[in-house]
């Protein structure tokens, strides 16, 4: 592989770091329900949920222009920025809070919404399904793309995500319950929700992932195909 220079490559890593940032700290905020069921089963889900289908657009987006061993760098950075955001939470849940302050939040209530991001439950289950969930959507739309020869990228970036989101959604929803962070009873509901949402999420955005790959190959004069890649962790 060549070493050039990119215009867009650190933005778009940028963003895929501020989605997964954003979205760690709304899955630990809040519960959303919808007040609908299917097949029985409550379709409520944690509010991360909303945004951490797009840092999937952007994975396809990376791996598809820019090749798997540079959207690898990618994924390496955004585990150490989770791990910093997580650390950085830890440390000042531990820290004393002002007087006014206790006043009308409080540590009760930092817990309750922010300590989820610094306790070792929603810490683990998040990196471990990040870590797993974004390597395998890397890995499948890389050799997808070799296997159809650049042909159906609707193919490859709905196909990746139903395995990446698949592993993502089962890791991190199993651990956290697991480690108490979410209660059993939700655990096939907020499963199955997070699991048909995000999938729903990078169909309905296909349209946009065309546009988005279409300027950047263009714009980059790249178009890198995994033909010869060794698919290691590092």
């Amino acid at each position: 592989m060549v070493n050039r220079e990119y215009r867009y490559f650190d933005l778009v890593m940028a963003l895929f770091v501020t989605v997964l940032i954003i979205s760690n700290i709304a899955s630990s905020a809040k519960i959303v329900d919808w007040g609908v069921s299917l097949f029985g089963v409550p379709l409520s889900f944690d509010a991360g949920t909303l945004l951490f289908p797009v840092s999937y657009i952007f994975g396809d987006v990376l791996t598809e222009v820019y090749g798997f061993r540079r959207s690898r760098r990618v994924i390496w950075t955004g585990f150490a920025c989770l791990a910093l955001s997580a650390l950085v939470l830890g440390i000042v849940r531990f820290l004393p809070g002002e007087s006014s302050w206790e006043s009308y939040a409080g540590q009760t209530a930092y817990e309750a919404i922010l300590g989820g991001m610094s306790t070792g439950g929603i810490v683990l289950a998040s990196l471990v399904a990040y870590f797993a969930g974004e390597f395998s959507n890397s890995v499948v739309l890389a050799k997808m793309k070799v296997a159809t020869r650049g042909r159906w990228l609707w193919m490859r970036t709905i196909g990746s995500t139903l395995v990446g989101e698949g592993v993502d959604t089962a890791v991190f929803i199993f651990v956290a319950t697991l480690a108490g962070v979410f209660p059993w009873e939700l655990f096939a509901s907020l499963t199955l929700t997070n699991y048909i949402f995000k999938v729903s999420v990078e169909a309905v955005m296909t349209p946009f992932t065309y546009q988005i790959v279409a300027i950047l190959k263009r714009s980059e004069r790249e178009d890198y195909y995994d033909t010869y890649t060794r698919f290691s962790l590092w």
